[in-house]
């Protein structure tokens, strides 16, 4: 492998394994397969975790808009699909702000539908005639990310792109991945990228001499990894 590890992804990866959000072993995914690893985000849940998870997402964020081969654009909105995404989207804006001297705007949908105060399906800056940033944890069928793209283009904003905590890098029954699937609708290859990938998993894995686990990982990206 030519990939290497920057230290927040090593340090996400740690974090995440101290707290079993990461784990290696067997796992049945919903889709039925039988998975060498399982990621949970929903245990990165104190100041510590997250400020390393937002960290990385502003990382994330920043290298992909100063690198000369990204195809990320500027943008000018955070979305934090409710829920989880709340705290992402909002922790993510001040560590891009405080870290990486990048202002952009915060906002997310609600699941029920307020009647009163600013009311509505959106809270925080309104995406209308703006670009904006998905962030999300791990995409699976893409239902949810579909769903907020939806909803950012019926308030007149237009998605340019989505940042996932987890790249799973599989293909799905059709024979490509969810991930390319969404590209193609917002804006087209590279449109969407991660902190983490299944490569840097068993890059990991390999430094750190978990053979038993490289293993694993190696046998199930043969079978359902993505090979473009």
């Amino acid at each position: 492998m030519s990939r290497t590890l920057q230290p927040y992804q090593n340090e996400l990866i740690a974090k995440s394994m101290s707290v079993g959000a990461l784990k290696f072993g067997s796992f049945t995914l919903k889709s039925g397969r039988t998975s060498p690893y399982f990621f949970n985000a929903g245990l990165l849940s104190t100041g510590p975790l997250l400020y390393t998870l937002a960290s990385a997402y502003a990382s994330t964020i920043s290298n992909s808009l100063s690198s000369s081969t990204s195809p990320l654009p500027k943008f000018d909105v955070l979305f934090g699909p409710a829920y989880k995404g709340i705290s992402l989207a909002a922790c993510t804006a001040l560590l891009l702000h405080k870290e990486h001297n990048l202002d952009v705007g915060f906002a997310y949908d609600r699941k029920e539908v307020k009647d009163h105060g600013e009311g509505g399906s959106m809270v925080g800056v309104s995406v209308e005639g703006k670009k904006v940033l998905i962030l999300d944890d791990v995409m699976t069928a893409g239902t949810a990310i579909r769903g907020a793209i939806d909803l950012i283009t019926k308030h007149g904003g237009e998605v340019i792109g989505v940042v996932l905590i987890l790249d799973r890098e599989e293909v799905g029954k059709e024979g490509r991945s969810t991930v390319k699937e969404v590209e193609d609708i917002v804006g087209g290859p590279g449109r969407v990228t991660a902190i983490l990938k299944m490569r840097d998993l068993m890059l990991w894995l390999e430094k750190s001499g978990q053979n038993e686990s490289l293993g694993s990982m190696r046998e199930y990206w043969e079978k359902y990894g993505i090979k473009e």
